[in-house]
């Protein structure tokens, strides 16, 4: 039987291969054929096996998400240890042969390789894109309140899935003076280190409660200066901490969304209680204006962003009680959302709640700009009429929306979460770069979109809508920076959207998240990414897409044809929503309806360039471009049965994505949540047993009311494969229904995970959109021996050990081993041994002549599926040079390289050839 073995160095990261019995099967490689990259190996504890990345600089504690993938498949989340330099992730039934190309993602970006801007622009130049005019008014101008400012701190609470309560400790920022009831803006802060050590430069950890001689890193207080504006122009305001929740959410399976929803809403309860019995409420409280709980704005940066949305949504629609961290009943109505470069793990945004999304352009921390999907994934989900903006902000980074994760004004150690090549800057986002903004004037654009938000959506003053809703308006408060905005919903109407039954001519669909690249949108290998385009749970997606242009002359239409005709009817506008490659200028369209008799009539044309972008951003994002539909109008059209739009390309060559095209209006409607079925996917734990067959159903429960449809993706767990299908839901009903046969035996496998993810389609919500059903092995594991075959031999012979298992294994078993130097007499050196079987067993070469054992020679020997046993075998090269006898030692060690405490070290013995 063949051995395979995973190399690593001894010192410092792990090494460089895997390998397949060298003397047979020549280079290293898994079985078949592919290296595992250096610092990868196969590792194994109390029979669970792992595959282990390791880093020698830490990984800081950040707010996207660390994922193993092979390709673009999606392998999991590992665990991190407390070092931030090791990554360890169950690999459940995964064969090693399907772990290639494998890859360290934080939000599409690669933690293990640097990005390729080989080709970032060619002859193009980042430029900074022009100004846009002033709007009418400008929210980011303080208002005439006094404020006054303090702490409270409440027992913690307990919150389901988490062993350590989590703090009730918040920060209040208030108008003083105020009359009446003033609406309340709540924050919530992402996920940062907790404690840190005074005095030190990078003493920082993830601990909660902090050890002796840490403190709490106060990431709560990162939003003073916002909630100052808010507290001026008559907001009462709280940001409140969530260093417990950020110490434990790698634990959750959905990365702690439904924790930081519920400790927002134990908030809003308790202020619910002040605002009902203002003696009962801490000092501040009292002296700060009383609280309107029906006019709640919700505020996240990252993770809290994820978390805010679920607030909201768990406002609307109840969570399962045993998820929820929250029971009592709803005291407040969140008018709106602001999410500040947030995750969106879940892919499931609150279609009626609006929202505002702040998406920073140099985002290094979550890079991919995920949150787009609070605009994108809300098409068709609902009623249509919450507003949902994204606001695109050229030369923001992620962590410098809060002081307290800005270095210079944090007091604990902070730094810029984009990190550039010194040798090799970023044109975009280094710091002293043209299109980089510097902390102050992020900070203060930040807090002048956040009041933006606030003052339409709580305020209701649609004056300020022109600075979110793509109308190309700026508020001067925030100037120097470039803010470009988009959004769906609203007084939007009809609705040209990529989705199914669409027809498109002269053009091509195309599959937003797809591994092939002729069907996806944006090719794997470009540089850069788009934030519309942005992973999820599976390689491929239906559902989401755009409709790609690509001309290398002008005058070819692009056509558009839906399902059915849409009506424009009451709308004054067709906006669109369209990127372009960054760095381009000059792409032009004449825009074009026809309605359902024929009647055509071309509604003018749109210009539009690239954004600044890099290898490193995420600046493939459409932009809102709007024509008039009064050409329309005078061609007699009936705008009431639209069956087709046209985009013809006047420039030269280009290239461009239509995302969708809307009839637009101005003003803001009324938001009414619609009553819809909630979906949460659950978990359910079970053990093979030794014989029989049982099914199992993947947990989910359905709550609500009404029917809508999502689309469930069913994980294979074996070879990666993603089947889906659409489903209606109901509450109570149990139509999303995934058997899981489970076989019993009396042989050694590993756990295993079957998974589903679900996403929103129409008219319903998603809370947990992934779950499972795990099955665990429950067979002993096999006791694991090393014994000589032959471990006397003369050179030019052969030195062999076999590896052993006492009982029968359904899974590949690894074990590593490690040469060791000898204790007494002549060690064999590097030039005793098979030069090829030393570079792939060890990626090292011969020269200089030294002991074996410093060639760290630690391999990882695997037993497939099937066998009892492999041989390590070592080829002894014959000289002409008289030794003595020399030897070899070889001990079985642990994961970390250390040999066995009971383990035995075994010695091969070389003789001279006489």
């Amino acid at each position: 039987m063949t051995a395979v073995a995973v190399l690593a160095a001894l010192a410092g990261s792990p090494g460089p291969a895997q390998a397949e019995q060298p003397y047979t099967s020549g280079p290293s490689s898994t079985t078949d054929g592919h290296p595992l990259p250096p610092g990868w190996r196969i590792d194994g504890e109390d029979g669970a096996r792992e595959l282990v990345w390791r880093t020698p600089k830490a990984v800081p504690m950040g707010d996207a998400r660390v994922e193993f993938r092979t390709g673009d498949r999606l392998l999991g989340a590992p665990k991190p240890a407390r070092d931030g330099k090791t990554f360890r992730l169950a690999l459940g039934g995964t064969p090693p042969g399907q772990l290639t190309d494998l890859q360290v993602t934080a939000a599409g970006r690669r933690l293990d390789a640097a990005a390729d801007d080989t080709h970032r622009s060619g002859s193009r130049v980042a430029r900074m894109p022009a100004q846009a005019p002033a709007n009418g008014v400008d929210p980011g101008r303080p208002g005439s309140y006094r404020t006054v400012t303090g702490e409270y701190d409440l027992d913690p609470v307990r919150l389901p899935g988490f062993d350590t309560p989590v703090e009730m400790t918040a920060e209040v920022v208030a108008p003083k003076g105020a009359t009446g009831s003033r609406p309340l803006a709540l924050f919530l802060h992402g996920r940062h280190d907790t404690c840190y050590k005074p005095g030190s430069e990078d003493d920082v950890t993830g601990d909660w409660p902090c050890a002796d001689g840490y403190k709490p890193i106060p990431s709560h207080l990162g939003y003073l200066r916002d909630q100052r504006l808010l507290a001026s122009q008559g907001y009462v305001t709280v940001s409140v901490s969530a260093n417990g929740i950020n110490a434990q959410d790698w634990e959750a399976e959905d990365a702690g969304a439904q924790a930081r929803s519920s400790l927002v809403r134990q908030h809003l309860a308790r202020w619910a209680d002040w605002s009902a019995h203002r003696s009962s409420a801490p000092a501040v409280v009292r002296e700060a204006a009383k609280a309107d709980l029906s006019r709640v704005l919700l505020v996240g940066h990252s993770r809290g962003g994820e978390g805010v949305n679920r607030a909201a949504m768990d406002s609307l629609y109840p969570p399962p009680a045993a998820e929820d961290g929250y029971r009592g009943p709803v005291r407040w109505k969140v008018r709106g959302t602001v999410l500040i470069g947030p995750t969106v793990f879940g892919q499931n945004p609150v279609a009626d709640v609006p929202s505002v999304t702040l998406l920073p352009g140099c985002d290094g921390d979550v890079s991919d700009l995920q949150g787009e999907n609070f605009v994108d994934g809300t098409r068709g989900i609902s009623r249509g009429t919450a507003l949902h903006s994204a606001v695109y902000m050229v030369g923001a980074n992620h962590n410098y929306f809060n002081r307290e994760w800005t270095p210079g004004e944090a007091v604990a150690p902070a730094g810029d979460d984009f990190r550039t090549d010194p040798e090799q800057p970023d044109p975009v986002c280094t710091p002293g770069a043209a299109t980089r903004l510097t902390a102050a004037q992020q900070h203060k654009a930040g807090a002048t979109y956040i009041a933006a938000a606030a003052r339409l959506f709580v305020a209701g003053d649609d004056r300020v809508r022109p600075l979110l809703d793509g109308s190309g308006t700026r508020a001067p408060s925030a100037d120097p920076a470039r803010v470009l905005t988009h959004a769906v919903g609203g007084r939007r109407s009809g609705g040209f959207l990529p989705d199914g039954g669409v027809k498109v001519t002269g053009a091509r669909l195309c599959s937003a998240v797809d591994p092939d690249p002729a069907a996806a949108c944006l090719d794997p290998e470009t540089p850069g990414s788009s934030p519309h385009f942005a992973w999820w749970e599976t390689e491929q997606e239906t559902g989401r897409g755009a409709v790609d242009l690509k001309w290398s002359a002008p005058g070819t239409a692009a056509r558009v044809t839906p399902a059915e005709p849409l009506s424009l009817r009451g709308s004054q506008k067709l906006a669109l929503r369209v990127l372009v490659p960054p760095n381009t200028t000059g792409t032009k369209f004449d825009v074009s309806v026809t309605d359902s008799s024929g009647r055509r009539a071309t509604l003018g044309s749109v210009r539009v360039d690239g954004l600044p972008g890099s290898a490193s951003t995420a600046s493939y994002w459409a932009q809102e471009l709007r024509v008039p539909l009064s050409a329309a109008t005078r061609a007699g059209l009936d705008l009431g049965h639209v069956t087709s739009l046209e985009l013809t390309p006047r420039s030269q060559s280009g290239r461009a994505w239509l995302m969708d095209a809307w009839g637009w209006a101005p003003g803001t409607p009324a938001v009414k949540a619609a009553a819809l079925p909630r979906v949460d996917v659950g978990r359910t734990i079970v053990e093979e047993g030794d014989s029989g067959t049982r099914t199992y159903r993947v947990p989910v429960e359905i709550s609500g009311h009404g029917s809508g449809q999502v689309r469930v993706y069913v994980l294979d767990p074996d070879g990666g494969r993603t089947e889906n299908r659409l489903v209606t839901v109901r509450p109570g009903s149990d139509t999303i229904d995934v058997p899981v046969e489970v076989k019993g035996d009396t042989v050694y496998g590993y756990d295993v995970e079957h998974d589903i993810a679900v996403k929103a389609v129409h008219n319903a919500v998603v809370g947990k959109h992934r779950g499972g059903l795990t099955v665990g092995n429950d067979d002993p594991e096999p006791v694991i021996t090393l014994s000589p075959v032959a471990d006397r031999v003369t050179e030019g012979e052969t030195l062999t050990w076999r590896l052993s298992v006492d009982a029968p294994i359904a899974v590949d078993v690894w074990q590593p081993v490690r040469v060791l130097p000898v204790t007494e007499g002549a060690e064999l050196s590097t030039k005793d041994v098979d030069p090829q079987w030393l570079m792939d067993w060890s990626g090292d070469v011969p020269d200089p002549e030294r002991p074996l054992s410093d060639a760290s020679l630690w391999v990882w020997l695997n037993i497939p599926p099937g066998s009892t046993s492999v041989d390590f075998v070592v080829p002894i090269v014959r000289d002409q040079v008289a030794e003595p006898t020399e030897s070899m030692r070889l001990a079985l060690t642990d994961g970390n390289a250390e040999p066995l405490p009971d383990g035995p070290v075994l010695t091969g013995t070389v003789l001279d050839r006489p």
